[in-house]
C-alpha cells in the first residue's frame, strides 16, 4: 500500500533553484565591436598625445617665432598675389588691354616689398627710436602735400595718393607706421610716469589728432578707423588705466556717427548696413559679395573661375577680394585665410610676450592688432557684419602702398623674433652651416661640437684613479717597486724579496703585491716610499702582528730576527753567526772579522750587506 503526501504534508516536487543575485553573475564579456571601439579610442587618444607632446616642443624651440613669422609672409604674398591675378583679370583686360597689368604693378611693389622686408629685419631698435620722430614730421609733410592741387591724386573719389612717374603711393599708410613707431618710443621711455594722463596723452593725442584731421580732409574714413586702431592699441599695451580707454572709446564712436552723418554717401552706407533689401541701389556691392560667396559652396567654383569679377562686382580686386576668395575657393579656402591671420595673431602676441625691451613689447603687440583688426574689419563688411568702409584686406587686396608697409611691419616682426632671449643666443653663436643655424638644428660653432667629446673627457677625468700596475717580477724576484730604504729596514726588505710569489715555495702571497696591504690597512697607494703604507710593507713588526708569523721559505722556519730592544741579547739563530758574538756598536761580527763588519748570510748573494740587527739585538 502506498501512500502519497499532499502539498500540506511537505514539498514532494522537484526543488526550484533560487533567484540567482546580480553579484554572482558572471561578467559580460565585451564585444568584437566594443572591444574594437575602445582600441580605437586608445589609439586616437595615443595620437593626440604624440602630437600635442610634439607641438609643445616645436613651441618651446628658440627659433620657433621667426619660422612662424616667415612662413605666414610667404604664404600669405603668394596666396595674395594669386588672388589679385585671378580677380583683376578681367577688369584689366577691359581697361588696359591686358590681364596682367593689375599683377604686375602689384608684383612691382611686392619686389621692393622684399628689399623693404629684407632690411627691416636688420635694423637696430636704437635707429628706429632715433628716427621715429623725424618720420612722424615726414609723414605729417606728405599728409599736407596731398592735399595741395596738382600734387595729390583723386581716385575713387579720394585725394589720396600722390604720383610720381609711373608710380604712386598713399602717404596715410606710412603715416600709420610712422605713428605706431614714435608712439611706442614715447610711451616706452616713459613708462614710469603713465599713471599721469598728462604724461600719457600729451604729446601723443594731439599728433594723433592732427593726422586724423588730415586724412578726414581727403577724405578717408576707412584709413581714419585704421589710425584709430593703431592709436588706441598703443595705449593699450603701453599700460594706460581702463576709464581712460571708455572716455576715448566714447568719444570715438561719438565722432564716427558725426563724421557718417555729414556726407550723404556714408549715410547712405550705414542705412544700406542696417537693412540691405531696402536699399538695393546703394548695398548692391554687398549684396553680390554675398552671392558670389554663396555661389562658391563649400569647394568653390576652381580658382580663375569667378563669376562675380565680370563686372558683376566692383572693386573686386581691393577691397571685396574676400569675396571673391568664398566663391572660387569656397568655404575652405577663406577658412584657411581664417587661420593664418589668426596665426598671425598668436604669433605676434608670442614675440611681444617673449622680448623684454618695453619698446619692442608695444611695437609687436600694437602691430599685430593693427593688422588683425584691419583684416577683421575688410572681413566684416565683405560678410554684411559691419558697415562697408573701404578698408583694405593686409597682404591680399591690390594696393601697392598697402603692400609694402604691411610688409615692412612683418620685416619688424622678424626682427624682434630674432632679438628674443633665446634666439638672440642661438643666432649669435655663429659658425656652421647657414640652413642649420637659421633652423636651430644643429650645434653652431666648432666648441659647441666639440661639447661632447670634452664632457665624455671630464667625466673619466673624475672617475677615481686607479692604482698603477704592478710591475712583472723577474724569476727569482720579489715585485717591490723602487724605493729609497733605511738601514734599520733593509733586513725586511730582503725578506720580502724572498717571500715573493715565484722566488721560493712556502711565501706568503699577500707580501708580493704591496698595494694588497694598502687595501687592507685603509690607506691610498702612493709611490712614495716615505708614506705610511711603505713603512708597514717594510716592518716585521706590524706585518706579523697584523699577517701572523711570516716564514723565510728555507725550513718553514720564522726568519731570524732581532730580539725586542727589552730583552737580553742572546745567541743567533743564523748558525753562520759564532755564539758569544763581540759587540760593536750594537751589531754583531764573527770571531776575528774587523769592527763594524757584518757576517754575510746564506741567500744573500749579491748584496752588499748582510742582515742587520737592530739596536740592542743580540
Amino acid at each position: 500500500m502506498t501512500t502519497t503526501s499532499s502539498p500540506a504534508a511537505g514539498p514532494s516536487a522537484p526543488d526550484e533553484d533560487p533567484p540567482e543575485s546580480p553579484s554572482a553573475r558572471p561578467a559580460r564579456t565585451p564585444s568584437r565591436r566594443t572591444r574594437e571601439q575602445s582600441g580605437l579610442r586608445g589609439r586616437l587618444r595615443q595620437s593626440r598625445q604624440s602630437v600635442s607632446r610634439l607641438a609643445a616642443d616645436w613651441l618651446d624651440r628658440p627659433m620657433t617665432s621667426l619660422h612662424l613669422v616667415l612662413a605666414i609672409f610667404a604664404l600669405m604674398l603668394g596666396f595674395g598675389l594669386l588672388m589679385v591675378l585671378s580677380s583683376s583679370s578681367v577688369a584689366a583686360f577691359r581697361n588696359g588691354g591686358s590681364s596682367f597689368s593689375v599683377f604686375s604693378n602689384q608684383a612691382t611693389y611686392a619686389v621692393v616689398g622684399l628689399i623693404c622686408f629684407g632690411a627691416a629685419q636688420y635694423v637696430p631698435v636704437r635707429i628706429l627710436r632715433t628716427f621715429s620722430t623725424a618720420a612722424v614730421i615726414v609723414s605729417l609733410a606728405l599728409l599736407v602735400a596731398v592735399l595741395v592741387p596738382g600734387v595729390g591724386a583723386l581716385v575713387n573719389g579720394a585725394q589720396s595718393w600722390i604720383r610720381l612717374g609711373g608710380l604712386q603711393f598713399q602717404p596715410s599708410e606710412v603715416a600709420k607706421l610712422a605713428l605706431l613707431v614714435w608712439m611706442s618710443h614715447v610711451l616706452a621711455a616713459r613708462r614710469s610716469t603713465l599713471r599721469s594722463p598728462r604724461a600719457l596723452l600729451i604729446p601723443v593725442l594731439p599728433v594723433f589728432a592732427l593726422m586724423s584731421a588730415l586724412i578726414m580732409m581727403q577724405p578717408d574714413l576707412g584709413t581714419t578707423v585704421a589710425l584709430t586702431i593703431v592709436f588706441m592699441a598703443v595705449l593699450f599695451f603701453a599700460g594706460a588705466p581702463w576709464w581712460m580707454f571708455a572716455g576715448l572709446g566714447t568719444a570715438g564712436l561719438l565722432g564716427f556717427f558725426a563724421l557718417a552723418m555729414s556726407a550723404d554717401y556714408r549715410l547712405a552706407r550705414l542705412l544700406s548696413f542696417i537693412n540691405p533689401e531696402a536699399h538695393p541701389d546703394v548695398s548692391y556691392q554687398l549684396l553680390q559679395s554675398l552671392y558670389g560667396m554663396g555661389n562658391g559652396g563649400w569647394f568653390g567654383v576652381g580658382l580663375g573661375q569667378s563669376r562675380a569679377k565680370w563686372s558683376y562686382l566692383p572693386n573686386a580686386d581691393s577691397d571685396f577680394i574676400f569675396a571673391i576668395v568664398g566663391e572660387e575657393l569656397g568655404l575652405i579656402g577663406a577658412g584657411i585665410l581664417l587661420l593664418l591671420f589668426a596665426l598671425l595673431a598668436y604669433t605676434g602676441l608670442r614675440i611681444a610676450r617673449r622680448n623684454v625691451d618695453p619698446f619692442v613689447k608695444i611695437v609687436a603687440s600694437a602691430a599685430t592688432v593693427w593688422l588683425v583688426g584691419q583684416a577683421a574689419i575688410n572681413i566684416g563688411y565683405v560678410v554684411g557684419l559691419l558697415p562697408v568702409t573701404g578698408i583694405p584686406l593686409p597682404m591680399i587686396s591690390a594696393g601697392g602702398t598697402s603692400l609694402l608697409i604691411t610688409m615692412v611691419v612683418f620685416g619688424l616682426l622678424a626682427n624682434f623674433a630674432r632679438r628674443e632671449p633665446q634666439a638672440a643666443a642661438a643666432l649669435q653663436a655663429g659658425g656652421g652651416h647657414p640652413l642649420a643655424r637659421f633652423l636651430g638644428m644643429h650645434p653652431s660653432t666648432r666648441s659647441e661640437r666639440g661639447a661632447p667629446r670634452r664632457r665624455r673627457a671630464l667625466r673619466l677625468r673624475r672617475r677615481p684613479a686607479t692604482p698603477p700596475p704592478a710591475p712583472a717580477p723577474r724569476a727569482g724576484r720579489a715585485a717591490v717597486p723602487p724605493q729609497r730604504w733605511s738601514s734599520d729596514k733593509r733586513s725586511s726588505a730582503d725578506r720580502e724579496r724572498r717571500n715573493a710569489p715565484g722566488a721560493r715555495p712556502g711565501t706568503d702571497p699577500r707580501m708580493a703585491d704591496p698595494r694588497s696591504a694598502d687595501r687592507r690597512s685603509g690607506d691610498s697607494w702612493s709611490g712614495d716610499p716615505r708614506s705610511r703604507v711603505a713603512r708597514t710593507a717594510v716592518d716585521p713588526r706590524r706585518d706579523e702582528n697584523r699577517r701572523g708569523p711570516v716564514t723565510d721559505g728555507r725550513q718553514g722556519r720564522p726568519p731570524a730576527q732581532g730580539p725586542a730592544p727589552s730583552r737580553r741579547p742572546g745567541p743567533s739563530h743564523d748558525p753562520a753567526v759564532t755564539p758569544g758574538p763581540a759587540r760593536s756598536g750594537g751589531r754583531e761580527r764573527a770571531p776575528g772579522s774587523a769592527p763594524g763588519r757584518t757576517v754575510a748570510q746564506p741567500g744573500d748573494a749579491g748584496k752588499r750587506r748582510g742582515w742587520l740587527g737592530r739596536r740592542g739585538g743580540g
